[in-house]
């Protein structure tokens, strides 16, 4: 075997695709440094020829050394379970004794002598011949969690080898609403953009629960949200809710103060928050264009001291109700919580010496494995500040609790819309507390595509798929129930990452990037079992470049397709009719990656790209102005054969149609009439924004994840779009169930 063929060869058994089709159908070749520095980032040494045939050696030993696979996931169709066993050929005649212990607690037990199964396949491993064999569970348990335990019949319990069994139903939840050729229509909204008269500078989780409450008044089933994960308290300029912190935990920026219970307690942050100059400060807040993240944070801070003041005093040393309440959220949250406080804790203590602190890398190296010594002083001495970060999650989760609950007491059809993001932040409290389970020398992107031509760098650490098939799976089951509670529907992003992930190593571009492969099955069983168990409508983000596999896969589970007016073409560029859009989809007009409906009609993303550099030629600025004009006209054709056209846009040519409130409710209609199950309307749209939330490729040159919405909420039920439009669904698709 040549040295780039054993090299290939080891890149394929740790998932790393050799080529692979760019958006425009063009092959592209994965390079030998770039197949060397994905196996670094996972922890494989492959520099050299020996390094390559060493670990080719440990791969294939490694799995001959394990008697049991860590992990099995099966469906629960009616079929067997079968998974191999591995065994020292010399002792496969003798009797072994299995235990699968049930989720329930339920026991079932047997023997097995391995020499009396089929054989699979043999190998010599570290001078000793192994057998592995086929065994056929001969009882099936029903969907959930279970363990299989397996021993020589002579040996103690303490020596058994154990895997996770998961058994996972044949499809996802989906609510009452959507059956029957049922469909539910709503509104998304970045909670963070939302102005109300009575918050601190951004939306925070009253307003969430408002604009529930608003939802079921006009007749929608759905609110969807920007992703509420926890980012960085002490640093609130890093606001982009797709890279986190955490994504178990919540955005305490989120919090409403003035709801906390220690609020009516406390004198003192009453006092303060009444003060007039601190009133003078909210104002202020509320009445920025652009949310002030650090303003913001340095009033919620001040006065969140004081409310947990409060509570320690008066709560906390008492070991009253609301005491032990908050002992029991500690206790449910366990260790991973206290993990993540701590981190909070620490970052919180080296950020006030440095600001340039910007994560756990950058910490003084003793702190920076979280079972180092130094990290257990810290706890200890600093218990009562690590119980803060604790004390506002508790916050944070009662919060989106009330939100969510009141979607239900309404009877929205489907309820709370959450969005999990793709990955975590290097530097935030998720890495820290998982470093081996993530591939730190390389980041998440996207290839090149229509819209983002010099691909995408999103700086996330993947995780890396043989280490979560050794954790059977436990990070990405407890991200999935962490995310779903509260809420009826979770968008995943980026769905296709069940399947593959695009890899950039450090210092490389997406151009010297690779796709790795994820087991798709296994993955997606799980989304299905967590969304039966939780009760939550599944969405898929399937845009760009989405293997056929996932599709199979997305419709199989009863996964929705993600489905935007921008992309839904036919070959010859006109847009699909209504009736042409999967049944099992949700649709909307845009995404907060792209631009609104205003600032596409316009071209203000073209020129906004221009401004900025954004194009890696003029040539490629000027087809997307042509592109752009096309579309504009053909969405005036797929209107007017709808026969939805207003009167004012037929009275002129389509290039000098304007979008007018008219013209962006017969879109929203168009979309109204597909029989997709779910359809969103943004709310940047509702209100007439040109601007877009997001501008992939850029930085600080854009504000990202800043832009408030141009009205106060309380008003909205006043504005006449609003109206007319909400008006226009309800009639198009009727009302909550």
């Amino acid at each position: 075997m040549t040295g780039a063929a054993a090299l290939g060869r080891l890149g394929a058994g740790y998932g790393i695709v050799p080529d692979y089709y760019d958006i425009w159908g063009q092959r592209r070749h994965v390079t030998a440094d770039t197949q060397r520095a994905l196996l670094a980032a996972m922890g494989i040494p492959a520099e050299t020829g020996s390094d390559v045939q060493h670990a080719l050696q440990e791969r294939a030993l490694r799995e001959w050394r394990r008697c049991l696979p860590p992990v099995k996931v099966a469906r629960c169709n009616g079929e067997a379970v079968e998974f191999p066993i591995n065994v020292p050929a010399g002792m496969a005649k003798q009797c072994y004794q299995w235990t699968l212990v049930q989720e329930d607690g339920a026991h079932v037990s047997g023997e097995l002598r391995p020499a009396d199964l089929p054989l699979a396949a043999q190998a010599t491993v570290d001078g000793t011949a192994i057998v592995r064999c086929t065994f056929r569970l001969p009882h099936t348990p029903g969907i959930g969690y279970h363990q299989f335990e397996l021993r020589r019949r002579d040996e103690d319990r303490e020596r058994a080898a154990h895997m996770s069994l998961v058994m996972v139903p044949l499809r996802c939840y989906q609510p009452g609403a959507l059956s029957a050729q049922g469909r539910v229509w709503g509104v998304a909204a970045q909670l963070y953009a939302l102005r109300s008269q009575r918050n601190w500078g951004m939306g925070d989780f009253t307003d969430l629960k408002m604009l529930v409450d608003f939802a079921a008044r006009i007749g929608a089933g759905i609110v969807g949200v920007n992703p509420l994960h926890a980012l960085f308290p002490v640093n609130p300029l890093h606001a982009s809710p797709y890279s986190p912190s955490s994504r178990l935990y919540l955005n305490v920026l989120y919090l409403d103060v003035e709801a906390v219970a220690d609020y009516a307690e406390s004198d003192m942050a009453r006092n303060r928050v009444l003060d007039p100059e601190f009133q003078a400060r909210l104002r202020a807040l509320r009445a920025t264009e652009l949310v002030d993240y650090g303003e913001v944070a340095a009033a919620k801070f001040e006065v969140l001291d004081l409310l947990y003041l409060n509570f320690r005093k008066r709560h906390l040393a008492a070991e009253d109700q609301r005491g032990q309440a908050f002992r029991a959220f500690q206790k449910e949250g366990g260790a991973a919580l206290r993990q993540q406080a701590l981190f909070e804790a620490l970052q919180q203590h080296f950020f006030r010496g440095d600001s340039s602190i910007w994560g756990w890398p950058a910490w003084p190296e003793s702190y920076r494995d979280p079972a180092a010594a130094a990290v257990s002083r810290f706890a200890v001495e600093q218990i009562e500040q690590v119980e803060f970060f604790e004390y506002l999650q508790w916050q944070a989760e009662l919060q989106l609790e009330a939100a969510g609950r009141s979607s239900w007491e309404h009877g929205l059809g489907v309820g709370l819309y959450h969005d999990l993001a793709l990955g975590v932040d290097r530097g935030g409290g998720e890495a820290w507390s998982h470093q081996g389970l993530y591939a730190l020398g390389a980041s998440i992107g996207a290839p090149p595509d229509d819209f983002n031509l010099n691909g995408q760098d999103w700086g996330l650490p993947p995780m890396i798929p043989e280490r979560l098939a050794d954790a059977a799976y436990a990070p990405f089951i407890a991200t999935l129930r962490a995310n779903m509670r509260h809420c009826g529907a979770l968008r995943v992003d980026h769905v296709m990452g069940l399947m593959r992930l695009f890899w950039i190593p450090d210092g490389g571009t997406p151009a010297t990037g690779a796709y790795v492969e994820y087991p798709l099955d296994d993955l997606m069983g799980i989304v299905a079992l967590e969304s039966q168990r939780n009760r939550c409508l599944i969405i898929g983000e399937d845009l760009g470049t989405v293997p056929d596999a996932v599709r199979e896969a997305m419709a199989r589970y009863g996964v929705l397709s993600y489905r935007l007016l921008y992309f839904e073409k036919q070959q010859d560029g006109v847009f699909k009719p209504p009736a042409a859009y999967p049944v099992q989809a949700l649709v909307a007009v845009s995404t907060h990656d792209l631009p609104t409906l205003g600032g596409y009609w316009r071209g203000n993303d073209i020129d906004t790209r221009t401004r900025l550099g954004l194009f890696p030629s003029m040539d490629v600025r000027r087809q997307q102005i042509v592109t752009r004009d096309r579309d504009r006209a053909q969405l005036l054709v797929a209107l007017a054969r709808e026969q939805l056209l207003p009167a004012a846009a037929r009275e002129h040519p389509a290039e000098n149609v304007e979008m007018s409130a008219e013209l962006a409710r017969a879109i929203h209609v168009y979309l109204a009439r597909t029989p997709s199950q779910v359809m969103m309307v943004r709310a940047e749209d509702l209100l007439g924004q040109i601007e877009q939330v997001n501008l992939p490729g850029s930085t600080t040159e854009y504000p990202n994840w800043k832009r408030k919405l141009p009205l106060d909420f309380e008003a909205w039920l006043a504005d006449p779009r609003f109206v007319a439009l909400a008006d226009a669904l309800r009639t198009a698709r009727g009302g909550p169930v």
